[in-house]
């Protein structure tokens, strides 16, 4: 099987991702995307950045809501249950022991491409996976050492991002249709991002 790799904070997961996600499992003809959030982002460990992140159970469930009514998509709570911080090596150690007969391709955005070098063991990683590079707003996509190991899809250019949402949350604002109207009940039941 060809299975989509979509790693990320998901904080919290929004229709951005969610768009991403269909067209390059369209595109790439995938099996199936598995989403998958991280415990502790490696990029960004910030006081001020990890005192916004919900907790790694309440991530998990909000992808698990957003994700349901697809039948190609998938959550997986492996950096969550490895806990620490999230490398992106570490799960496709782990996927492929697993899986041996799958292939798997590994979605990161152009502002991740570009840092891709800086991430733990990428050799590793583009040995055991490959890379599908989206486009992202404001972000050209760089030529580096790793482009020949990546395939570049162009998916529309949703600017929503989680921090924004974040923020409106704080500012009482409305957040319907930025997020699965199930994601935002959970958000507010939940009191998350006040």
């Amino acid at each position: 099987m060809k299975i989509g790799i979509f790693g990320g904070t998901f904080n919290p997961p929004h229709i951005g991702h969610l768009i991403v996600a269909e067209r390059i499992r369209e595109e790439v003809k995938l099996d199936k995307v598995i989403f998958i959030p991280c415990s502790s982002p490696p990029h960004k460990q910030e006081k001020s950045y990890l005192s916004q992140i919900a907790s790694p159970e309440h991530r998990f469930e909000m992808v698990k809501i957003a994700i349901r009514n697809n039948p190609f998509f998938e959550v997986s709570d492996i950096e969550i249950k490895r806990g620490g911080v999230s490398y992106t090596i570490d799960t496709i150690n782990q996927l492929t022991r697993e899986s041996q007969t799958d292939e798997f391709y590994l979605l990161i955005g152009a502002d991740q491409f570009k840092e891709f070098h800086t991430w733990k063991e990428p050799y590793e990683i583009v040995k055991k996976a490959k890379l599908i590079v989206f486009n992202r707003p404001n972000y050209t996509i760089p030529d580096t050492e790793f482009s020949k190991f990546a395939e570049f899809i162009t998916v529309p250019n949703i600017e929503i991002s989680a921090s924004s949402i974040r923020e409106r949350v704080r500012n009482g604002k409305s957040i319907k249709y930025l997020v699965p109207a199930e994601v935002e009940e959970y958000i507010y039941a939940n009191g998350l991002y006040r």
